[in-house]
């Protein structure tokens, strides 16, 4: 067995094994900066660079969520106004002047119905656990890594701002001309949420794309920095081989050249 006793040699041989270690931890691991000891600067924009990559890709997610959310309460919003463009057709209807007492009270029954159509909507109208068409409030979405970054999905008591469609009565003749003017008014407050609705579901739209080529250009610059050069690192490898090579001969050529000096001063 060779004794590496040579203090200069013995240091120099570590220092290469030390190397090819590094080498072929990069090599396994696929990354050239595995701790704060390859480079601490490094290192430090590398965990910048995560944290954002990761913060971005949850924020899709969470932009994703709130088109889905949009696109709930629009549906029930566009239920609500198919219910109110059919009342307001029986309000037309109900203004004939050759119908009887009997005649209007059927079509107040369909009315009636149409009116719980559309109290059952609200009520049932939900996205994860939360009412969306029973209040005014604003449901946020965090879309960004940063805070502050985030996009409000604003929600509307409908019950409230329907009250008189709710309550609408065509059994008499006055009530079937009053009916015109609250269903057009409804009518109007739908398609206006509605239309808010549409641009909060384009605006996440933009959001999660935007996001989502901001990951791709974040993820490749933490690449470039973080990434192991694997043409590089395989030609460090081989030259690290060389050199311990090498330590090891000189090392054992001194190991030699000391045995027989002792030899002769011990002959």
């Amino acid at each position: 067995m060779i004794n590496l006793n040579t203090e200069s040699n013995s240091s120099s041989l570590q220092q290469v094994q030390q190397k090819q270690e590094s080498i072929f931890e990069k090599l396994a691991s696929g990354k050239k900066v595995n701790s704060a000891a390859d480079g601490a600067a490094a290192q430090q924009i590398i965990d910048r660079l995560t944290s954002q990559v990761e913060g971005n890709r949850q924020s899709v997610t969470n932009a994703y969520d709130g088109v889905s959310l949009a696109q709930v309460a629009e549906s029930g919003l566009s239920g609500i106004n198919n219910d109110v463009s059919r009342i307001r057709e029986l309000s037309v209807q109900a203004g004939n002047g050759i119908l009887s007492d009997s005649d209007r009270q059927a079509i107040q029954a369909e009315v009636t119905q149409l009116q719980d159509n559309i109290s059952q909507t609200i009520e049932q109208t939900e996205f994860g656990g939360k009412s969306l068409l029973n209040s005014d409030s604003s449901i946020e979405f965090q879309v960004g890594a940063n805070a502050g970054q985030k996009i409000g999905v604003e929600t509307k008591d409908v019950a409230a701002s329907l009250s008189d469609v709710l309550n609408i009565d065509l059994t008499t003749a006055q009530g079937a001309e009053d009916a015109l003017a609250v269903a057009d008014e409804a009518a109007e407050f739908v398609d206006s949420v509605r239309a808010d609705l549409g641009a909060t579901q384009n605006q996440f739209e933009s959001a999660a794309r935007n996001l989502t080529q901001s990951n791709v250009n974040v993820a490749a610059a933490r690449s470039r920095i973080q990434d192991t050069d694997y043409a590089q690192a395989t030609a460090e490898s081989a030259s690290a081989s060389i050199l311990g090579q090498a330590s090891i001969s000189v090392q054992a050529q001194a190991n030699q050249q000391q045995g027989q000096v002792l030899s002769l001063l011990n002959g």
